[in-house]
């Protein structure tokens, strides 16, 4: 573990992910890997050539059915522009599929109104049971763990799964993407796909049974890597950040948040109060140094705004006014949950931890590894 403070002097990550390590030139393992990772997506020709064949494929496999493929829309600038492409440069017929997990600001409700109603795209909105759903949060909350947001993208892909499913659509098209997105430390976050974890966690600090909520299972660790038909559509074009906004703000009347994934009132308050001031985790470092290495940022601009407060304090305070009354509990119950020790993934039960102590299963993943290369 890093004692001394350092900083990426490429990026901006630094030695508030407890897991960074730096090369010789002093270029943290995050960059180095966001290069490895980019020199192995299709460049030029090629590329275009690879993403013809999938809309090819996709057309050719959604003959007859109403939609070829389903899109996930949180109203965010990667999934709006991803509706945009979709529908209007590769003439797709998509289902759009939104997940209300009763987080969502007037603005994201406002903007994914306008998306679908320009755009001609049908909308299916899934709305989550709101009390087992508070009774989710609130038990990774008290968990004390950086993970709050996994019960939320937990249940978005296995909604996505379920209705590509019911509608017998194959392909399920995303807006994530390596290029803006490339930077993402696991002590920060992660078990998004473990629904063993967020069984463990709800077991320990829950008060109610899971009767709804959307899971997947053991098996979907590895679901998503062996698919092809889950495709991540803007690792195949030159995706830029900024000019996708300008676009979308153009021509789909889209409003911008103030910040990535600021549609959610929950994800906003979380990642701009909570992580910060309980884990010292400031997730604008990994969004930023993702721009840094995709040449839309520069370091000093990024260093620059990182003094600058997550988001208003003035909005700060209200989102937790507002989150604290939502979720039913007291001013001070909320400052008790601040206070707990802070604790990780690898503290509770999860499928994952369970493979790891598998002798026959570390066997299996050695084996897949290969073949997923």
């Amino acid at each position: 573990m890093i004692e001394e403070y350092r900083i990426c002097s490429k990026c901006v990550m630094d030695t508030t992910d407890m897991d960074i390590t730096f090369n010789e030139e002093g270029v943290c393992n995050h960059c180095v890997n966001y290069d490895l990772q980019m020199s192995r997506l299709p460049q030029g020709g090629e590329r275009d050539n690879q993403l013809k064949l999938i809309v090819d494929k996709i057309r050719n496999n959604g003959k007859g059915n109403e939609y070829d493929c389903i899109i996930g829309l949180s109203g965010g600038v990667d999934s709006t522009y991803v509706a945009y492409y979709v529908k209007k440069i590769l003439g797709l017929r998509p289902l759009a599929v939104h997940l209300d997990n009763g987080w969502n600001s007037e603005l994201s409700v406002m903007n994914i109104e306008n998306i679908v109603k320009t755009l001609d795209i049908d909308l299916f909105t899934y709305v989550m049971d709101w009390e087992e759903f508070k009774d989710i949060q609130l038990s990774f909350l008290k968990c004390s763990t950086p993970d709050s947001e996994i019960p939320t993208d937990h249940a978005i892909f296995t909604i996505l799964r379920k209705i590509s499913k019911k509608y017998k659509v194959d392909y399920v098209i995303n807006g994530i993407n390596l290029k803006t997105e490339g930077h993402h430390p696991l002590s920060w976050s992660q078990g998004h796909i473990d629904f063993g974890y967020i069984k463990s966690v709800h077991k320990l600090f829950g008060s109610k049974k899971i009767k709804t909520f959307p899971h997947g299972n053991i098996f979907t660790i590895f679901e998503d890597r062996l698919s092809s038909k889950w495709v991540n559509i803007l690792n195949y074009i030159d995706y830029n950040k900024e000019e996708a906004k300008k676009l979308i703000t153009s021509e789909l009347g889209w409003r911008d948040y103030g910040g990535k994934h600021f549609e959610s009132i929950y994800t906003r308050f979380y990642q701009g109060y909570i992580l910060p001031k309980k884990f010292n985790i400031d997730k604008r470092k990994m969004h930023f140094s993702s721009l840094i290495c995709a040449g839309e940022m520069t370091r000093e601009k990024a260093l620059e705004y990182l003094k600058e407060e997550t988001y208003p304090k003035e909005l700060q305070i209200e989102d937790r006014e507002y989150a604290i009354k939502k979720f039913g509990i007291t001013d001070q119950e909320f400052e008790e949950i601040m206070n707990r020790p802070v604790k990780s993934y690898f503290d509770y039960d999860s499928y994952y931890g369970k493979l790891l102590k598998s002798k026959s299963v570390k066997k299996l993943i050695q084996l897949l590894k290969r073949f997923i290369k």
